[in-house]
């Protein structure tokens, strides 16, 4: 991604990453589909509860992987193609350490979390039932988007697609054999999701062992380098605490919907998964950037980068009003296919609505923060992309705070907008602020 056309070059990576994260979100709705509607609203209740704790546990562990991805874009884009190898097997033995020490402490504070965030009753036993056994998949989860994230960082989109795209279609199978034939409930929906994104993670790496000698570590890599893990634990640890203080005022924001009851979660849950369908060019941009960023930083070529991050903007402004037009229309149709026959949608449709529609006007400062965080983080600098986490937590508290104690619902939904508004332009003045920094650096031979 260091020659040719930078928007060429954008679309032809993000393309093949749309299509990915659009799989992976109708199967993630096709879970929630077939929950809803052979299992019950208040069991589509129960897993969208849940949304938020599962974004932090699986936000921690994935944030942390990717960020293990960046160095390994930067020396591929440098040319250092056996620091590249040695980059692949240090992140893989950070990723089971994380991985590991994940598992025990998600599982310890389930209870005491879900209480926290106001659970309904009638929901409780499935919300405990769905997370738990998400997070007894939580290595299935990370090493499926550890191995998808080296071959992005090698310029490779098209096979983590491929494997998604087979993931998906394996999860729905898994689905309804584990619902429909053993009556597994939402504990089955959870187990399909862990074993088809197991399996895309073991088809990952055949494809790097057989295919992308690059990535494929030598005998003598499998050791912690302790330069490459001070650099991988830079980037991705402040990734990790992105996400988890993002999903910390998302879980805020879900317990002040989770009082009024669970026709407002079941409603405000069919929304959130249009619109997170929709959305998905916004994220397959960032994952783009990140990658073009990456490579272009090793190569200390901070003119190509500006040039990537303008197409960049240019595309998310363009989608980002398609998507929103999109969204309204297809809401009231596509929220029906989450539902049995018998549930009255009439009673459902407008905790949807209210939702969406302070969504829709904040799709382009939510487009810039996943253009400007990713680019932030391509260079390597984590830390700074990290304060973008904490300008959504304290939009989100303030909402969904207020919100609680003045009673209100469209306050509590606004919480998501608040957040992009804020947080969008923020992120483009904290580009710049890089951007001085690195040029400085270079200038004084600082590498």
């Amino acid at each position: 991604m260091t020659q040719g056309s930078p928007l060429q070059l954008i679309l032809k990576f993000a393309w093949p990453l749309l299509l990915g994260n659009i799989f992976q979100q109708l199967y993630n709705m096709v879970d929630t589909i077939i929950v809803g509607k052979y299992v019950g609203a208040n069991a589509l209740a129960a897993v969208g509860s849940t949304g938020t704790i599962m974004f932090l546990v699986v936000g921690l562990a994935n944030g942390m992987a990717t960020g293990f991805t960046v160095l390994t874009s930067q020396k591929y884009g440098a040319g250092e193609y056996e620091q590249t190898r040695q980059t692949v097997s240090n992140g893989v033995i950070l990723a089971v350490i994380v991985c590991a020490i994940l598992t025990v402490l998600s599982l310890s504070v389930m209870h005491p979390l879900l209480r926290l965030m106001n659970t309904p009753t009638e929901i409780y036993a499935d919300a405990y039932a769905y997370i738990s056994t998400i997070c007894m998949g939580i290595f299935a989860l990370v090493f499926y988007n550890l191995f998808s994230s080296f071959l992005r960082a090698v310029g490779n989109s098209t096979m983590p697609l491929v494997f998604l795209i087979f993931s998906a279609c394996l999860n729905i199978v898994l689905d309804l054999v584990f619902i429909l034939n053993f009556h597994m409930g939402v504990r089955g929906a959870a187990l399909a999701t862990d074993v088809s994104q197991g399996v895309s993670a073991i088809l990952c790496v055949i494809y790097i062992y057989s295919k992308v000698d690059v990535l494929r570590p030598r005998r003598e890599d499998w050791k912690l380098h302790p330069c490459y893990t001070r650099k991988q634990l830079t980037v991705g640890v402040p990734m990790a605490l992105q996400f988890g203080i993002t999903a910390s005022g998302t879980m805020v924001m879900q317990s002040a919907i989770n009082i009024y009851g669970a026709t407002a979660v079941a409603g405000f849950t069919a929304a959130g998964k249009v619109q997170n369908l929709l959305t998905q060019g916004m994220m397959s941009l960032g994952q783009t950037m990140a990658a073009y960023v990456g490579q272009n930083y090793g190569k200390r070529d901070m003119e190509r980068i500006d040039a990537g991050v303008r197409e960049a903007n240019r595309i998310g402004i363009i989608y980002s009003l398609i998507a929103g037009a999109l969204t309204l229309l297809l809401l009231p149709h596509l929220i029906r296919l989450f539902f049995a026959a018998d549930v009255n949608i009439d009673e459902l449709l407008p905790y949807a609505t209210t939702y969406i529609r302070f969504c829709v006007v904040c799709f382009i400062p939510l487009a810039m923060i996943f253009i400007y965080r990713n680019t932030i983080q391509g260079c390597g600098y984590g830390m700074t992309a990290m304060t973008l986490g904490i300008m959504e937590l304290v939009a989100r508290l303030a909402m969904a705070i207020g919100s609680m104690f003045v009673g209100s619902y469209a306050m509590a939904v606004a919480s998501d907008a608040a957040a992009w508004l804020t947080t969008g332009f923020f992120a483009w003045y904290l580009f710049a602020r890089v951007r001085k920094r690195i040029l400085k650096k270079w200038e004084e031979g600082i590498y």
